[in-house]
């Protein structure tokens, strides 16, 4: 079986080995497979990525300003060339951003002509039901950043993006996206004039509704696990018998409302498909969080300054650099993270269970403030 679907194999199934976290206030348990590092498939790498994603942007990316989500889908004719040309992704995801700068700045009183936003983009290739729909969540700050003497910033911050203001970047950004569409010979003239015209926005849509505010880190985290989330979900697969699978889904499926059913193969067929090319970022910073951006450092020092960072883990002989310390997170310091409100802080990895032609269970008792690096992923 090829990879990723050969590993997936060996570390979904608990006989391979797991971790056993458990809480000492409330007795609440759980299982963690071992990873295998693979790519858009195993539950286990996958829970890890987006956890460790959100963490990473919270305390170390994005300040402690407002933040709204922006997304952004085409319709069906244009996705086909879109999942297929990299290219063609990254000049749809600038133009869609830069549609939303301009109107950042419109409506940020202050603003200059070179105000700058910032944003995290992730590039979903995915629908509710396990099918290609290639569509574009950016998290981007509120507001737009000025700057200012001696390497300082001024941000300014957003009002007034009422609906209309954002069905006013939805008509921009289905004009734009056209003529793009024509410049490049994927699509011909007379059919972008009539897309252009097609009723209820014509397959594109454009949505700036959830807002996060400043003091909400906890709703900045979840909104980051959310955008960051990978196309499957195992606590939505159910199984009738060894030939039948339910998939849950929030939106209609193909025959009805309910959950999608499928075959085993089926389902390997519809992952496969979703699986995401290798050496390809699964997100990607614009604006002033853009890696070049010369107020890149003013930026996100607002982040490090609001944020009380772990304890830094014991001395090793080679020195590491900072931005790399920075983004590596202990399992433990995760799961607490996501479980944060059921269950309390430390939450120690009670044992190891893994599989080497017996069970073998290792008692390990070291807590979540501990360096747990090592620990099964």
């Amino acid at each position: 079986m090829a990879p990723p679907f050969g590993r997936l194999i060996c570390h979904v199934i608990l006989a391979h080995g797991f971790a056993r976290a458990r809480c000492g206030q409330c007795s609440h348990d759980f299982l963690i497979a071992f990873s295998c590092k693979g790519r858009g498939v195993c539950p286990s790498c996958n829970t890890r990525r987006v956890a460790a994603t959100a963490a990473h942007l919270t305390d170390h990316v994005l300040p402690d300003l407002p933040l709204r989500q922006w997304v952004l889908a085409v319709p069906k004719r244009l996705r086909y060339f879109l999942e297929r040309d990299a290219a063609l992704q990254g000049a749809a995801l600038r133009l869609f951003l830069g549609l939303v700068e301009q109107r950042l700045r419109a409506h940020s009183p202050g603003a200059g002509s070179t105000a700058r936003l910032g944003a995290v983009a992730f590039i979903h290739r995915f629908g509710s039901t396990l099918n290609p729909h290639l569509h574009f969540h950016c998290v981007v700050i509120d507001g737009v950043f000025d700057a200012a003497a001696a390497g300082a910033i001024i941000f300014h911050a957003a009002t007034g993006l009422d609906p209309h203001a954002i069905a006013a970047v939805e008509t921009q950004v289905r004009q734009r996206l056209l003529r793009l569409f024509v410049r490049r010979g994927l699509l011909p003239e007379e059919d972008a004039r009539a897309m252009a015209q097609w009723a209820h926005g014509g397959g594109f849509s454009v949505d700036g509704s959830v807002r996060i505010e400043a003091a909400d880190r906890a709703g900045r985290e979840r909104l980051l696990r959310y955008c960051a989330r990978p196309p499957f979900a195992l606590d939505r697969l159910r199984e009738l018998d060894p030939e039948r699978l339910l998939y849950a889904s929030t939106k209609p499926v193909p025959g009805g409302n309910g959950p999608l059913r499928l075959t085993p193969l089926q389902l390997l067929d519809r992952l496969a498909a979703l699986v995401p090319p290798p050496r390809v970022h699964r997100h990607r910073y614009f604006g002033v969080l853009a890696p070049n951006s010369p107020l890149r450092s003013a930026v996100t020092a607002l982040a490090r300054a609001a944020t009380t960072s772990p304890p830094a883990p014991s001395p090793e002989p080679a020195a590491e650099p900072a931005h790399r310390r920075a983004a590596r997170y202990a399992w433990a310091r995760l799961l607490a993270r996501i479980y944060e409100g059921a269950c309390q802080p430390p939450l120690p990895i009670s044992s190891f269970v893994v599989f080497c032609g017996w069970l073998v269970t290792i008692s390990f008792r070291r807590c979540m403030h501990r360096d747990a690096r090592g620990w099964g992923y």
